[in-house]
């Protein structure tokens, strides 16, 4: 399988993002392809990372799959054959959509990002060391850095197209909705979540927070969208390994990550784009912790 930096699919592009590129597929469909780019630290990589792309949209797959029954959601299909069954235009471009591609029921999506930390880590923590709050709301004194926070928290965020998402007040999502979507967003949130945490702590993978996004279909059904539980939308803790009081090693761009750090604080990278070129090994130990949360996460090789 070949690395893909950027698509070039013979249908209407209608947008990019840091990874993925989502073409039109008539009036009610979407085709999201996720490449093989990376991002960190809100700037994208020139190099690619195999494989990245085929995990990202295999994962969300799977879960999809067993979130049949739980809640609605916007998957068709991501067998590159089914997809082309429904879409000729690509059957000749199969190679380039097999495992990354996903055919989907197109939404109007909510302006939010539904956020469920079950864990106290990343930047809910560095707020709350500072002031004992999240997105300005008290929280329990005493906690330590990754503990298990019962009940999860929501907490919702604006979708950023680049930089950071904000967090905002379960309050302001109100404001944006309306007090019955909020609602909803809420409890479809919390449901996923929940059943998620359940299905892979029995695979020894801890979901510490994921973030989801919801959409309306062309029935008026609030339904679950783009990627789910995935390394990029969450973080993955191992249950052998978990100890509250320290941060945990994660299933994700940390090979990354660490290296980015390293040149920022020697100097050679002041955090803005360009980012400095990637080793091999960086490259290498960052596909191969993605296709560890492959196979962490649904207990199987990911074969495309």
């Amino acid at each position: 399988m070949n690395a893909m930096l950027a698509s070039d699919l013979p249908l209407p592009r209608i947008g990019r993002g840091k990874v993925r590129d989502i073409y039109a597929v008539g009036d009610d469909r979407v085709l999201l392809l996720t490449t093989d780019r990376i991002s960190a630290f809100d700037v994208v990589m020139a190099e690619t990372i195999p494989m990245k792309g085929a995990v990202l949209t295999q994962i969300s797959a799977w879960w999809f799959r067993q979130l049949a029954d739980v809640v609605p959601h916007h998957m068709i299909s991501a067998d590159a054959d089914e997809i082309i069954a429904q879409v000729p235009a690509l059957k000749a471009h199969r190679a380039d959509i097999a495992g990354r591609a996903m055919l989907c029921r197109r939404t109007t999506v909510f302006p939010v990002e539904c956020v469920i930390r079950g864990y106290i880590s990343g930047s809910a923590w560095k707020e709350y060391a500072s002031s004992g709050t999240l997105a300005g709301e008290k929280l329990a004194a005493g906690l330590v850095e990754s503990q298990k926070l019962e009940p999860a928290i929501f907490s919702p965020a604006t979708k950023a197209e680049t930089g950071h998402d904000e967090n905002i007040t379960v309050a302001r999502v109100r404001e944006i909705l309306g007090a019955d979507v909020a609602q909803t967003l809420e409890r479809m949130a919390r449901t996923v979540y929940d059943f998620g945490e359940q299905v892979s702590r029995k695979q020894g993978i801890i979901i510490a927070d994921t973030k989801f996004e919801f959409g309306r279909d062309g029935d008026g059904r609030i339904i679950l969208i783009d990627e789910v539980m995935t390394p990029d939308s969450s973080r993955f803790w191992a249950v052998d390994v978990y100890k509250p009081g320290q941060p945990q090693p994660s299933f994700d761009k940390q090979p990354l990550r660490d290296y980015l750090d390293a040149e920022r604080r020697a100097g050679r990278w002041n955090g803005d784009a360009p980012p400095p070129p990637l080793p091999a090994s960086v490259v290498d130990a960052t596909s191969k912790r993605y296709l560890e949360a492959y196979r962490r996460v649904t207990g199987t090789e990911l074969k495309i």
